[in-house]
């Protein structure tokens, strides 16, 4: 095993010019890493389904509204509540409408090139934070922050999600190339501004992970002399008021839509940690474990090894201690504070969701980057008077690489065991397309409406409409489609009913089933026996609906927890208790 030609220390910044590291042979040039991260995030764009009903219609639908003029509205951007940002949503709009411009315009065209957006702007930012990775720590580290990013599920699926929490990540990671970053000075301006639009275009929580940067920052500052002192209250305060400008920008983009003034960022927060009678409690809760079984099963030993960052690096210090200062070791834990501060945090709070945890992402890789550093450094010695130096290098060697190639065909049937098992609502609506059904048709969503892709999928003013289920929760409305005072998109600011924050059925939300033109539904074939009366099997009903394309879709009900979560190939010696089991996802149209 080579040795680092860097080590896992860091410097002050007074003392980082004045010397040169040699070049590490690990080193990848930013544009070749830019390519790595490209390719793994266009994977992403054109196969990843979309996992939570929260980016259809919280953000993908808003955003058709703003380019097509209708599309479903939740109560979250009703004015009465106004808890959703609608700059966050017109910048997204601007990609989708600028492939309306080239030739062959199609909506769902517009959909992926939003996503092949969002696939540009993470590889951006991941190249820049593995960049400042490379230049503040060393080039091994670099690569493995690489290789932990590109392989995970995890990014698989954050990656081009259009979700705040993702832009979120793009941002933070930015804010921490800046603030990790000290050739040509301290960045800290830079970095509190990225932090501030990831809370305030993004996520608000998200800003939290600007607290371990700005806190290294005020240590250096307390130990520095008066002229250190004026210059950090400079960047401190410049920061400041860049965060406050990126508030009052969002502000008046929001009260051009919602016609009044909100800060949106602030309604977020007072919602979900000051409401006492509601809040996203409402939606459901888990127990403390949830975000560790998630991470393994998004990470694998990347978690493990994210865990055990500060402890190795604690150790190292205790049984190889360096000369290199107390700036060395408070670097090490800043760096690692995020993910750890991040997870503790969301770990307590009892709604958990998947996507709550993406901001974190990188700061996870980041912190596993370091363990296996430190691993790497302590397995390669060569010193023959000690046990690890007797071990042949090939060995350490091939065990290293066993560990990582089964960790990358983990991250591998993961991601191909979510595409395969949860693609079709991507796909069942392209006949729609190829001259299906008329102008204007219902659409209508069932027992699965929140499997709904948008309705970027639903060409020719095709409108989506929900038929009674068995859920009790509420539903989301429409937007105006009224073009009513100055301005455009009226249906962003006129009054709305039928809308709570406590997430209470409103019967308004449906239509019924003779209305429809078209219909979704999803078939198991193991569960037809009981099934719920507002719930059935409408593929069945032959004298009633045509099929008019169908999907395999994963049954995860009555599917081997194994077979759930990762991809498990359907081969005959595969025993029958871990194979797959399939249902299928149809669109249906009304017999003539």
């Amino acid at each position: 095993m080579p040795p680092a030609h860097a080590s896992h220390e860091f410097v002050h910044p007074e003392a980082s010019h004045a010397r040169k590291k040699i070049p590490s042979i690990y080193v990848i040039k930013p544009i070749r890493a830019f390519g790595y991260f490209l390719a793994a995030a266009l994977v992403s764009a054109f196969f990843a389904p979309i996992q939570d009903c929260d980016e259809t219609f919280n953000y993908w639908e808003p955003t058709h509204y703003l380019s097509h003029g209708y599309g479903l509205q939740t109560w979250e951007y009703s004015p009465d509540y106004a808890i959703r940002s609608w700059l966050y949503v017109a910048l997204h709009a601007v990609v989708g409408n600028f492939r309306r411009i080239l030739p062959h315009p199609d909506k769902v065209a517009e959909f992926y090139s939003v996503r092949i957006g969002l696939a540009f702007v993470c590889a951006f930012c991941q190249t820049l934070m593995y960049q400042s990775v490379t230049l503040a720590i060393n080039g091994r580290i670099g690569v493995i922050f690489l290789i932990a990013l590109i392989t995970s599920p995890g990014n698989f699926h954050a990656s081009t999600a259009y979700l705040p929490s993702s832009f979120a990540m793009y941002m933070c990671m930015l804010g921490a190339a800046a603030f990790m970053n000290w050739r040509g000075g301290l960045k800290t301006t830079q970095g509190i501004t990225w932090f501030a639009v990831a809370g305030v275009l993004g996520w608000p929580f998200a800003s939290a992970l600007c607290v371990p940067f700005v806190l290294e920052e005020i240590v250096l500052m307390a130990f520095g002399d008066s002229n250190a002192l004026f210059e950090s209250f400079i960047r401190l305060g410049k920061g400041v008021i860049a965060g406050v400008l990126v508030v009052i920008g969002d502000a008046l983009v929001n009260l051009f839509f919602y016609k009044k003034l909100v800060i949106v960022s602030w309604n977020i927060v007072k919602y979900n940690i000051f409401s006492s009678d509601r809040g996203p409690d409402l939606y459901g809760t888990e127990p403390w474990t949830f975000y560790f079984k998630n991470l393994i099963l998004n990470f694998n030993i990347w978690f493990i090894l994210a865990m055990l960052a500060l402890p190795l690096f604690v150790l190292s210090k205790v049984l190889a201690p360096s000369n290199q200062g107390i700036s060395s070791g408070l670097r090490t834990i800043v760096f690692t504070a995020p993910f750890y501060m991040w997870l503790a945090i969301f770990t307590s709070q009892p709604h958990k969701e998947e996507r709550f945890m993406y901001p974190a992402y990188p700061f996870l890789a980041l912190n596993a980057s370091l363990s296996l550093h430190i691993i790497l450094t302590a397995i390669g010695s060569s010193d023959r008077t000690t046990l690890v130096g007797k071990i042949p290098a090939r060995l350490k060697v091939l065990a290293v690489g066993s560990v990582l190639g089964l960790s990358t065909l983990l991250s591998a049937g993961r991601a191909f065991g979510q595409y395969s098992g949860f693609s079709a609502p991507l796909k069942i609506y392209d006949p729609l397309r190829q001259g299906v059904g008329r102008n204007g048709d219902l659409v209508c969503l069932g027992k699965e409406w929140y499997r709904f892709p948008s309705s970027y999928f639903l060409p020719r003013d095709m409108h989506a409409k929900f038929v009674r289920s068995e859920f009790r929760g509420l539903l989301p409305g429409e937007f105006s489609e009224a073009r009513t005072g100055f301005g455009l998109w009226s249906g962003t600011w006129l009054p709305t009913s039928g809308f709570n924050d406590r997430n209470e059925e409103d019967l308004t939300k449906y239509v019924e089933l003779p209305m429809c033109s078209l219909l979704v539904d999803t078939q198991y074939p193991e569960r037809t026996e009981s099934l719920p009366p507002n719930e059935p099997d409408y593929v069945a009903d032959v004298d009633t609906w045509d099929i008019v394309r169908c999907e395999p879709f994963l049954d995860a009900a009555n599917t081997h927890i194994l077979s759930r979560i990762l991809w498990v190939p359907d081969l005959a010696i595969v025993p029958d208790k871990y194979k797959r089991k399939w249902g299928r996802h149809c669109l249906l149209e009304r017999k003539k």
